[in-house]
Protein backbone atom coordinates (compact mmCIF):
# COMPACT_ATOMS: atom_id res chain seq x y z
CA UNK A 1 0.00 0.00 0.00
CA UNK A 2 2.67 2.16 -0.60
CA UNK A 3 3.20 4.82 -3.37
CA UNK A 4 6.07 5.88 -5.36
CA UNK A 5 6.67 9.35 -5.53
CA UNK A 6 9.41 11.05 -7.34
CA UNK A 7 11.94 13.53 -6.28
CA UNK A 8 13.66 15.89 -8.07
CA UNK A 9 15.43 19.56 -7.44
CA UNK A 10 14.76 22.26 -9.28
CA UNK A 11 17.37 25.34 -9.29
CA UNK A 12 15.19 28.55 -7.76
CA UNK A 13 15.27 30.57 -11.10
CA UNK A 14 12.04 31.35 -13.44
CA UNK A 15 11.11 28.68 -15.73
CA UNK A 16 12.80 25.72 -14.07
CA UNK A 17 9.13 24.25 -12.65
CA UNK A 18 7.13 25.30 -15.66
CA UNK A 19 9.73 23.25 -17.83
CA UNK A 20 9.19 20.29 -15.72
CA UNK A 21 5.72 20.47 -15.61
CA UNK A 22 5.68 21.01 -19.82
CA UNK A 23 7.44 18.33 -20.40
CA UNK A 24 5.44 15.88 -18.21
CA UNK A 25 2.35 17.67 -20.42
CA UNK A 26 3.73 16.87 -23.47
CA UNK A 27 4.41 13.20 -22.69
CA UNK A 28 0.69 12.98 -21.23
CA UNK A 29 1.65 12.39 -17.97
CA UNK A 30 -1.16 14.18 -15.47
CA UNK A 31 0.31 15.60 -11.88
CA UNK A 32 -1.92 13.76 -9.34
CA UNK A 33 -0.39 16.29 -6.03
CA UNK A 34 2.62 17.72 -5.97
CA UNK A 35 4.67 19.80 -3.55
CA UNK A 36 7.45 21.96 -3.75
CA UNK A 37 9.99 23.27 -0.96
CA UNK A 38 12.54 25.61 -1.69
CA UNK A 39 15.63 27.34 -0.62
CA UNK A 40 17.40 30.40 -1.85
CA UNK A 41 19.38 28.57 -4.11
CA UNK A 42 17.12 25.43 -5.11
CA UNK A 43 13.82 23.96 -4.98
CA UNK A 44 12.54 20.13 -4.02
CA UNK A 45 9.79 19.21 -6.43
CA UNK A 46 7.89 15.88 -5.26
CA UNK A 47 5.58 14.53 -7.44
CA UNK A 48 2.71 11.74 -7.87
CA UNK A 49 1.74 11.01 -10.81
CA UNK A 50 -0.25 7.82 -12.68
CA UNK A 51 2.54 6.18 -14.57
CA UNK A 52 6.28 6.94 -12.33
CA UNK A 53 8.51 4.90 -14.35
CA UNK A 54 7.24 6.63 -17.75
CA UNK A 55 7.15 10.44 -16.03
CA UNK A 56 10.54 9.39 -14.81
CA UNK A 57 11.94 8.60 -18.07
CA UNK A 58 10.51 11.97 -19.61
CA UNK A 59 12.48 14.15 -16.74
CA UNK A 60 15.48 12.39 -16.71
CA UNK A 61 15.30 13.09 -20.61
CA UNK A 62 14.71 16.07 -20.28
CA UNK A 63 17.89 16.77 -17.96
CA UNK A 64 16.43 16.21 -14.18
CA UNK A 65 18.15 13.62 -11.68
CA UNK A 66 14.93 12.03 -10.43
CA UNK A 67 14.83 9.98 -6.86
CA UNK A 68 11.69 7.78 -6.19
CA UNK A 69 10.66 7.39 -3.21
CA UNK A 70 8.08 5.37 -1.24
CA UNK A 71 5.24 7.30 0.52
CA UNK A 72 1.58 6.83 2.43
CA UNK A 73 -1.34 8.35 1.63
CA UNK A 74 -4.19 7.82 3.89
CA UNK A 75 -7.95 8.85 4.52
CA UNK A 76 -8.13 11.48 7.15
CA UNK A 77 -11.24 12.55 8.47
CA UNK A 78 -12.23 16.06 7.30
CA UNK A 79 -13.24 17.50 11.14
CA UNK A 80 -11.29 19.09 13.61
CA UNK A 81 -9.38 16.35 15.19
CA UNK A 82 -9.01 14.47 11.90
CA UNK A 83 -5.41 15.15 11.55
CA UNK A 84 -4.67 14.91 15.74
CA UNK A 85 -6.28 11.47 15.21
CA UNK A 86 -3.92 10.00 12.37
CA UNK A 87 -0.99 11.55 14.04
CA UNK A 88 -1.72 10.35 17.87
CA UNK A 89 -1.52 6.37 15.86
CA UNK A 90 2.03 7.51 14.02
CA UNK A 91 3.14 8.72 17.33
CA UNK A 92 2.22 5.62 19.78
CA UNK A 93 3.88 3.63 16.70
CA UNK A 94 7.34 5.39 17.16
CA UNK A 95 7.03 6.47 13.71
CA UNK A 96 8.58 9.24 12.21
CA UNK A 97 7.41 12.21 9.59
CA UNK A 98 9.61 13.43 7.55
CA UNK A 99 7.01 15.33 5.62
CA UNK A 100 4.18 15.37 4.36
CA UNK A 101 1.64 16.77 2.05
CA UNK A 102 -2.30 17.04 1.03
CA UNK A 103 -3.95 15.25 -2.81
CA UNK A 104 -6.26 17.98 -3.86
CA UNK A 105 -9.34 15.91 -4.62
CA UNK A 106 -11.61 14.31 -0.95
CA UNK A 107 -12.64 11.01 -0.48
CA UNK A 108 -16.31 11.46 0.22
CA UNK A 109 -15.73 13.43 3.82
CA UNK A 110 -12.11 12.56 3.79
CA UNK A 111 -8.88 14.38 2.82
CA UNK A 112 -6.01 12.21 1.46
CA UNK A 113 -2.25 13.11 2.71
CA UNK A 114 0.81 11.90 1.85
CA UNK A 115 3.21 10.81 4.59
CA UNK A 116 7.30 10.52 4.08
CA UNK A 117 8.03 8.34 7.02
CA UNK A 118 10.94 6.80 8.18
CA UNK A 119 9.69 3.30 7.94
CA UNK A 120 6.69 2.88 5.84
CA UNK A 121 6.10 -0.51 5.92
CA UNK A 122 6.00 -0.03 9.77
CA UNK A 123 3.41 2.98 9.44
CA UNK A 124 1.11 0.95 7.01
CA UNK A 125 1.16 -2.14 9.66
CA UNK A 126 0.08 0.95 12.61
CA UNK A 127 -2.48 2.80 10.49
CA UNK A 128 -3.72 -0.23 8.98
CA UNK A 129 -4.06 -1.93 12.35
CA UNK A 130 -5.98 1.59 14.16
CA UNK A 131 -8.66 1.24 11.36
CA UNK A 132 -7.04 3.81 8.73
CA UNK A 133 -7.77 3.68 5.37
CA UNK A 134 -4.27 3.41 3.26
CA UNK A 135 -4.74 4.56 0.16
CA UNK A 136 -3.12 2.35 -2.81
CA UNK A 137 -1.89 3.15 -5.93
CA UNK A 138 -4.53 1.67 -7.68
CA UNK A 139 -7.61 3.28 -5.94
CA UNK A 140 -5.48 6.63 -6.61
CA UNK A 141 -5.19 6.11 -10.38
CA UNK A 142 -8.38 4.85 -11.13
CA UNK A 143 -9.55 8.05 -9.48
CA UNK A 144 -7.45 9.71 -12.13
CA UNK A 145 -8.91 7.33 -14.91
CA UNK A 146 -12.37 7.95 -13.57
Amino acid sequence: MKINQLSLFLENKPGHLSGVCRALADAGVNILTLSLADTQQFGILRLIVPDWKQAKQVLEKAGSVVNVTEVVATEVEDRPGGLADVLEIINAAGLNIEYMYAFTFRRGDRAVLVFRFNDPDAAVQALQAKGVNVVGEVELYERDNG
